[in-house]
C-alpha cells in the first residue's frame, strides 16, 4: 500500500509537470489552454496554485520515504530487546579484550624490563664493583653503560604512557614518535581542537606500535602518518613501502583493534604481499 502510494504521488507529480509544460507551449505559439489567454491575474493564479501544489507533492514524496523506511526498519529489522542483547555481547566481548590487552602490555613492560634495562643495571653494578677492585679505568665504561641504561628506561616509560601527550598534544607526541624511529616518518596531523584523552591515547598507540612493525619487520624506507578528523571521528592513518604480509591478528595489532573497540571505534590493517601495508582507525569523538 506505501508503494502505491507513492505511485499515485510520482503520478501526479508527472501529471503536473505535463500539464505545466502544455501550458507554457500552448501560451508561447499565442494560443489559449483550456479557453485561458495569459493575463496578469490568471498567470499569478497558475504561478500560486502551480508552486502549492509542487510543494504538496514534494512533501508527499518525502513522506512516503521516510513511512517506507519507518516500516522496514520496524518490520525487518531487530526489536529493541534484540539490539540490546547485541550491544551487551559487544560490550563483554570488548571488555574481554580489554583485559587480554592489558594483561599483553604487562608482560610486554615485564620483558622489557628483564631483558633489558635489568641485564645492563647488573652490566654496570659488576664493572663498578671491578672499578672498585681497583680497575679505575673501567669507570669510563661504567658510564656509558649506565647512560645506554637511562635511555633505556626513558624508552620504556614513553612506550607505557607519553608524557609529553598531555602537556604538549596528539602532533607533537606523534613528532617524538617520528624522531625516534629509525626509518623515516612523515606526520600529517590536522586537528584543529584536541580530542578527548582517551581517543587521543588510542590514536597515539596505534601510530607507535604501526611505526615499530614497520621498523621491525617489513624492512620499510619511509613511513606516511595521517591523522583527521572526519566530521564525528578521528581517523588514523599509517601507511609504510615494506614488504607487506603484516596479520592483524598479530599480538600487538590485535591489542590495538581490541583498543579501538573499546571506544567502538573501527580498526582495520590492508597488507598484500610485496606491500604495502596501510593501517586505518577510525576513533569517534562523541
Amino acid at each position: 500500500p506505501v508503494g502505491v502510494l507513492g505511485g499515485v504521488v510520482v503520478l501526479l507529480l508527472a501529471v503536473g509537470a505535463g500539464t505545466g509544460v502544455r501550458l507554457a507551449a500552448a501560451w508561447a505559439s499565442g494560443e489559449t489552454f483550456d479557453g485561458m489567454t495569459p493575463t496578469a491575474p490568471i498567470v499569478a493564479y497558475i504561478a500560486v496554485a502551480g508552486l502549492v501544489l509542487l510543494f504538496l507533492v514534494l512533501s508527499g514524496i518525502a513522506g512516503v520515504h521516510v513511512l517506507e523506511r519507518e516500516l522496514a526498519r520496524r518490520m525487518l529489522g531487530p526489536d529493541r530487546a534484540e539490539e540490546l542483547e547485541r550491544r551487551i555481547a559487544e560490550l563483554s566481548e570488548s571488555r574481554a579484550g580489554i583485559v587480554a590487552a592489558v594483561d599483553s602490555e604487562r608482560r610486554r613492560i615485564e620483558r622489557d624490563l628483564h631483558d633489558g634495562l635489568q641485564q645492563r643495571l647488573v652490566a654496570l653494578s659488576m664493572l663498578i664493583g671491578r672499578a672498585r677492585r681497583g680497575h679505575p679505568e673501567l669507570m669510563d665504561q661504567a658510564h656509558a653503560e649506565a647512560q645506554r641504561a637511562l635511555a633505556e628506561l626513558r624508552e620504556v616509560a614513553w612506550r607505557v604512557y607519553p608524557s609529553g601527550l598531555d602537556a604538549l598534544g596528539l602532533g607533537e607526541a606523534l613528532a617524538g614518535v617520528a624522531e625516534r624511529s629509525a626509518v623515516p616518518v612523515t606526520v600529517a596531523c590536522e586537528l584543529a581542537g584536541r580530542p578527548p584523552s582517551a581517543v587521543e591515547t588510542a590514536a597515539y598507540f596505534v601510530v607507535c606500535e604501526a611505526v615499530t612493525n614497520a621498523n621491525k619487520h617489513a624492512g620499510s624506507c619511509r613511513v606516511e602518518v595521517g591523522v583527521r578528523r572526519e566530521g564525528p571521528v578521528l581517523v588514523v592513518r599509517v601507511r609504510d613501502d615494506g614488504a607487506g604480509g603484516a596479520s592483524g591478528s598479530g599480538g600487538g595489532l590485535s591489542g590495538l583493534r581490541r583498543r579501538v573497540a573499546a571506544l567502538d571505534g573501527a580498526f582495520e590493517v590492508d597488507s598484500p604481499a610485496g606491500g604495502p601495508t596501510v593501517v586505518r582507525a577510525e576513533l569517534p569523538c562523541g
